[in-house]
């Protein structure tokens, strides 16, 4: 399918970058679009780690404020998987190592590849590298974080059957975490039998 820039206005350059594009995309009845204007927050890479102890059957799950979900008018404190942006010169398995420790105190073991999925992808150009890779969750306990980045991070392992109740009951709500999450449901025996 193709796509044409017609121009492209950078918006607001801050903590985020917004783009206006104007642009017309290939219609799937043939032709092209009217030009439409659409901005897109753009926020390049993520990656994120769904640390899980096969030998204590236990995830560790982490715990801060998101100004969008309190805006959205949603709890504010989720609990979420390990995550961060990729930064120049790093790669999505760098970040989401280097996270673990800066958001749990783990050190974690060969990475599994889950999946690269785009959050909300109607609006905005992060895609994130999600992750599972065992730990030792006894680890993962207190307060993480850069104070110098406004991050208070809250890091606990919580055993599978009371995760596994939040996913079935929609006690979660960020969509990382939820695909990891349903992800192990479908692999969890196969990552316990390895350990074995």
């Amino acid at each position: 399918m193709n796509v044409q820039i017609e121009e492209t206005t950078a918006v607001y350059d801050g903590y985020l970058t917004v783009n206006r594009y104007r642009l017309r995309h290939e219609l799937f009845a043939g032709g092209m679009s009217q030009p439409l204007l659409r901005e897109v927050v753009e926020r390049g890479a993520t990656a994120a780690v769904l640390p899980y102890d096969p030998a204590r059957d236990s995830v560790v799950l982490i715990e801060q404020f998101r100004p969008g979900a309190w805006a959205g008018g949603g709890d504010a404190w989720l609990l979420e998987i390990v995550a961060g942006v990729v930064e120049p010169g790093e790669t999505p398995e760098d970040v989401v190592r280097r996270e673990a420790v800066e958001e749990a105190g783990l050190e974690l073991g060969p990475l599994s590849p889950i999946g690269n999925i785009f959050l909300t992808p109607g609006i905005c150009s992060e895609q994130c590298h999600i992750y599972a890779a065992p730990c030792d969750s006894a680890a993962a306990a207190g307060l993480h974080g850069h104070t110098g980045e406004g991050e208070d991070i809250r890091a606990a392992a919580y055993p599978f059957a009371e995760v596994e109740a939040m996913v079935r009951e929609g006690r979660l709500s960020n969509a990382i975490t939820l695909v990891a999450l349903q992800w192990l449901l479908l692999n969890r025996q196969v990552l316990r039998a390895a350990k074995a």
